[in-house]
């Protein structure tokens, strides 16, 4: 047998190389490989003396050549193929030993250029791979540094890799070509600065950690991050304390910090399954996660809270005394980490660049039966020179205020979503309806029942999208409501309209709606 070897990523390559020739297995390599080899006192054969060619180009051309890829392509079975070999001079190849250009490790890079990156694309090393995938009932192809020991197992004991296991690295190489290929054209359309949906879509993540399960215990699941620089995000934040994070905690702390990253003063926001229970901006810190944790005592049991300045002491001893399932914070005081850690299933995340946002050419993707359906990430929030007032009355300053503030919120409530918010605190939210109107009267019933009746009355409400009908006014008016913030663009605009200045309330149109199905 014999085995060609040539890796970027030298891990464990020696021990196993030694492996193979106690075998009986004789060596081919290449470059840094065989150098690699050589040096360990293990014998082998470099590239060029096997085919007879020199390696030039700086070594871009080295394995290309027929006495390779006849070598690997060969099918044993097939008489015709081993007498053309034969008459050619060339030997069979039984196994090879690959990986690739660090292609990764080069644009992760700070400051990497197009030339350093456009060098580490691989060519004769996914060439091979694919040669010997394709002939996979007689080579066996190792991609993955951890299979050496499932590799050598089966030789020790068989003298052979069982047809089933070269099955199984054929589909490992023929994963790692396709994410490798991904990462390059991911890299270059990112380099050109091409922001269109392309015509044909590939991405490629790796794998974080399998989960017990996921949205429910029959399900399984695993976390995937993608690969890049993705700083802010739930993939970039330090766990320091808890268990592991489970499917829901990672999608309810994603949602959490997406509206997080919508304020830049001293916030907090609470979450609970995907939608925000509480939020609250302020000078400090400590008022603002007053603010948020007051909005909804109830719903934050069981929790997410994100948080965009360090967790001081006083808010960890007032969050020891209820139950949260995971706590995402730029830093923590020392003696406040230490009130924490005595919680035992508290996930405890720290993530330095909670502030920094989605690249705004990021995809929003939704899988469908048969399909995905993909889009930009919503990434706006207003345009100020759009901003209407449409009606008698304008917001004061403070309504105003307060209106900017319930509208960043209600951008990351469920559709049909209604925010009602009052001195930078939401006091009611009314996630997912079917109808707008019930989103209104759910959010109002929520602030009097959580947090007192009557304190709607001189708060602000936003609308995720427009009131179809003026009955969201009529009830707006009877908790107290004195403005409104909604897109606009309704057949009966005009009724809502004529209902505010009956009842006094300022309403503001921002020609942008934010469905979030």
């Amino acid at each position: 047998m014999r085995a060609l070897i040539s890796v970027s990523d030298k891990t464990g390559i020696v021990e196993f190389a030694k492996e193979l020739v106690s075998l009986g297995i004789e060596i081919i390599s290449t470059g840094g490989t065989y150098g690699k080899l050589k040096e360990a006192g293990i014998p082998a054969i470099e590239i060029s003396e096997l085919t007879g060619f020199p390696e030039c180009l700086d070594g871009r051309v080295k394995t290309l050549h027929p006495t390779v890829h006849a070598g690997l392509l060969a099918m044993r079975s097939n008489p015709s193929h081993m007498k053309q070999i034969a008459d050619l001079g060339i030997e069979t190849i039984d196994m090879v030993v690959v990986n690739l250009y660090p292609f990764k490790a080069t644009i992760l890079k700070e400051n990497v250029t197009r030339a350093e990156a456009v060098e580490n694309i691989d060519i004769g090393g996914p060439t091979m791979l694919r040669s010997a995938a394709k002939n996979y009932q007689d080579v066996a192809v190792v991609v993955d540094p951890r299979d050496y020991e499932k590799v050598l197992t089966e030789l020790k004991e068989n003298k052979e890799v069982s047809l089933d296991t070269k099955f199984y690295l054929m589909q490992k190489v023929f994963m790692h070509t396709s994410s490798y290929d991904t990462m390059i054209a991911d890299y270059l359309k990112r380099e050109r600065n091409d922001k269109e949906l392309p015509e044909t879509l590939t991405m490629t993540f790796e794998k974080v950690q399998d989960m017990r399960y996921g949205e429910n215990p029959h399900q399984a699941a695993a976390f995937y991050r993608e690969i890049g620089n993705k700083k802010g995000s739930i993939t970039d934040a330090v766990q320091l304390h808890g268990k592991e994070l489970s499917f829901n905690n990672i999608n309810d702390t994603n949602g959490a910090l997406e509206l997080l990253k919508e304020f830049t003063e001293p916030t907090v926001v609470a979450c609970k399954h995907g939608n925000p229970c509480g939020v609250g901006s302020a000078d400090n810190i400590y008022d603002a996660w007053k603010k948020a944790f007051e909005a909804d005592k109830t719903s934050i049991f069981g929790g997410i809270v994100v948080i965009n300045r360090e967790v001081t002491l006083a808010m960890a001893e007032e969050m020891k005394n209820i139950f949260l399932e995971v706590v995402v914070a730029p830093s923590y005081e020392k003696a406040a980490l230490e009130v924490l850690t005595v919680k035992k299933n508290i996930r405890l995340l720290q993530l330095k660049d909670i502030e920094v946002p989605q690249q705004e050419d990021a995809y929003d993707l939704k899988k469908v039966n048969g399909g995905l359906i993909v889009q930009t990430i919503d990434s706006k929030l207003y345009n100020e020179e759009e901003l209407i007032v449409v009606t008698d009355r304008a917001p004061s300053a403070k309504e105003m205020e307060d209106l900017k503030f319930a509208w960043r919120v209600v951008k990351f409530v469920k559709s049909n979503g209604i925010a009602i918010a009052k001195d930078k605190q939401t006091l009611g939210i009314g996630p997912g309806q079917v109808n707008r109107i019930w989103a209104t009267q759910q959010s109002v019933e929520h602030a009097n029942e959580l947090i007192g009746e009557g304190v709607t009355r001189g708060a602000v409400l936003a609308s995720d999208a427009f009131f179809p009908f003026d009955d969201c006014v009529e009830a707006a008016h009877k908790a107290g409501i004195t403005a409104i913030i909604q897109p606009g663009g309704a057949n009966r605009d005009e009724d809502s309209i004529k209902k505010c200045n009956e009842y006094g309330i300022a309403m503001i149109f921002t020609g942008m709606r934010h469905f979030k199905h």
